[in-house]
């Protein structure tokens, strides 16, 4: 049997599919390494703590969204992001909130979803390199949920970790991933840029101790912001206060509402009369159920 020649758009086909394999093969390369070098330590040096609002109307929508989709692909999947866990403020929750007049949500009320993701120490730039990457592909290819506001986003460096129970107890390389009751976001702005070192002091050495002494918090975790990129997604407005401000999470073993009136309502005050700060929002929050719509029904 004599052999036919093959067709030419078969043999230009195949052309295409072996340089797309070829250049495939080459990027996959890069991944070897990429892990081969740099910072792969395990503990919390940065976080994504990202507060936001669905518009009136899109709750369900923009959960859907973020529970099948974003929190996947546009968080979880990326390097170097190795934990995260969503939260909710319902309407009881959110009427808890403290200041009435606050410098970071206007009204206080505002930010009924908080996310919170844990980044390799080290290893900032390279994920800030992917996440900005990733958002763009996804904006471009019409995954990015439109009808919703970031109150408070922000990347962080962590600064401190404040235990209750010494060295018993999962660290804070655990939080997102242990089952807390209850977190509450709590943002505090020193006087001036010099000023916050002293105010960070202060909340290691001697108020967040003497807090957590005998309540239901397990630890707090605290961050300064960091400026987001200038290529960043224009939908979500540049960081306020990066010189000046610390943010803190709080893991609870109960539910915010439980402890809330003994353990946290009078915060603000606390930190003021210190004369070193001021505590621009404290909000609690409970966490949501992963793949469901639960609590929804509960933001109005």
């Amino acid at each position: 049997m004599v052999a036919m020649p093959e067709d030419s758009a078969d043999t230009e086909a195949a052309d295409t599919r072996g340089a797309a394999y070829a250049e495939a093969d080459t990027r996959s390369a890069a991944y070897a390494e990429l892990a081969a070098v740099g910072p792969y330590g395990v503990g919390v040096g940065h976080a994504l703590i990202t507060m936001v609002e669905p518009h009136p109307g899109h709750e369900y929508a923009y959960n859907r969204w973020y529970e099948d989709d974003h929190y996947y692909a546009g968080a979880m999947a990326m390097p170097w992001m190795f934990a995260g866990r969503r939260w909710v403020a319902t309407r009881e929750l959110q009427l808890l909130r403290r200041p009435e007049k606050s410098a970071v949500a206007e009204p206080v009320t505002t930010g009924c979803y908080l996310s919170t993701y844990w980044i390799t120490d080290g290893r900032y730039d390279d994920h800030m390199r992917w996440t900005v990457a990733i958002n763009r592909r996804l904006n471009h290819d019409a995954r990015v949920y439109r009808d919703r506001t970031h109150v408070f986003t922000a990347f962080q460096d962590r600064v401190t970790t404040v235990y209750r129970d010494g060295a018993a107890g999962p660290r804070d390389v655990h939080a997102l991933d242990h089952p807390y009751a209850g977190l509450v976001l709590e943002v505090v702005d020193a006087e001036t840029p010099d000023a916050r070192p002293e105010l960070l002091e202060w909340l290691r050495t001697r108020h967040l101790p003497k807090r957590l002494a005998g309540s239901p918090a397990a630890l707090v975790t605290v961050f300064h912001p960091t400026p987001l990129p200038g290529d960043r997604m224009t939908y979500v407005k540049q960081v306020e206060a990066v010189d000046t401000r610390l943010t803190l999470l709080w893991f609870l073993e109960a539910d915010p509402r439980e402890c809330w009136t003994a353990h946290f309502a009078e915060l603000p005050e606390t930190v003021g009369e210190s004369g070193l700060g001021r505590v621009e929002l404290l909000a609690p929050f409970i966490p949501t159920v992963p793949g469901t719509d639960r609590y929804v029904d509960l933001l109005r």
